[in-house]
């Protein structure tokens, strides 16, 4: 009889004990030894990124050690719990045919990951530019992205909210930009998107070039627009769109969408009413 119960109290509690195990390996959880562990900092072969890249992660990086390493390194690396990765990648969505993106993606090394990056635990991926001809907009923006991935990276160890819900959640509300400028590059707003028939003095729309200028003069109080799309935009692929501040670097903005007939690449309709009501 002793033992039957026994087996009963087990049985009860059995489920308990195994959601607590649950719990215990959560992203968040896996995150906690970011700050002791070395991150390497890939570099990709190409010659003028890799220069803008090492620059960058020098001034900025601030959030663990770090070192350079090449792509051989990295293969040779990633299977070690000891690092993490910080790397551009290319990635496709299920019905592209060829990478369309360009990501910097930052992933922990580990004994599962043989296989590459998909079967590694990714921190964050964000994406930066085409993958066939980028723009060179990114060498601008990529103070901006180090230092997004670097606060989300942070948060992600503190919530397990950040960590699971992506830059899409993670990304500051607009209406917490109070007495921000917001300027939109002309070529990141979609053909045929309705301009709200309100004007706002706070909201402005200026040729790529001086919107990119505002980024690397780290302009005061100022957000800029940053859109990420194939280099030949075709029905189905995403687009995503940012608001980005020029001296912060804090993202406000981040959404995506499915480009269609009536979905061009840029900021919608529906994304720039949202802009313009915050203003």
């Amino acid at each position: 009889m002793m033992k039957k119960a026994f087996a009963v109290i087990i049985a009860i509690f059995l489920p308990l004990f195994a959601w607590g195990q649950a719990q215990i390996n959560t992203k968040k959880v896996k995150l906690s030894d970011f700050t002791q562990k070395v991150t390497k900092i890939v570099l990709s072969g190409n010659e003028f990124m890799d220069s803008a890249f090492k620059d960058e992660v020098t001034a900025r990086w601030r959030i663990s050690p770090y070192e350079f390493c090449t792509l051989d390194e990295f293969n040779t690396l990633k299977t070690s719990s000891d690092y993490y990765f910080l790397l551009i990648t290319s990635g496709q969505f299920r019905k592209d045919s060829s990478p369309t993106f360009q990501f910097l993606t930052l992933v922990k090394g580990g004994i599962d990951t043989s296989e590459g990056l998909d079967d590694m635990l990714e921190v964050v991926s964000m994406p930066i530019a085409s993958a066939q001809f980028p723009s060179g907009r990114e060498i601008a923006f990529l103070p901006a992205f180090l230092d997004i991935i670097q606060g989300y990276t942070l948060d992600s160890m503190e919530k397990d909210s950040n960590a699971y819900g992506g830059l899409g959640n993670y990304s500051g509300n607009l209406t917490h930009s109070e007495g921000l400028d917001i300027v939109l590059s002309k070529d990141d707003i979609a053909e045929g998107a309705i301009m709200p028939d309100r004007t706002s003095g706070k909201v402005s729309v200026m040729d790529e070039e001086d919107v990119d200028e505002l980024m690397l003069d780290n302009a005061a109080n100022t957000i800029v627009s940053y859109v990420v799309v194939p280099f030949e935009p075709q029905p189905g692929a995403f687009c995503y769109k940012m608001l980005i501040d020029t001296q912060t670097h804090t993202l406000y903005y981040y959404k995506r969408h499915k480009i269609s007939a009536k979905a061009g690449a840029g900021f919608l309709s529906e994304d720039l009413k949202r802009i313009y009501s915050t203003r």
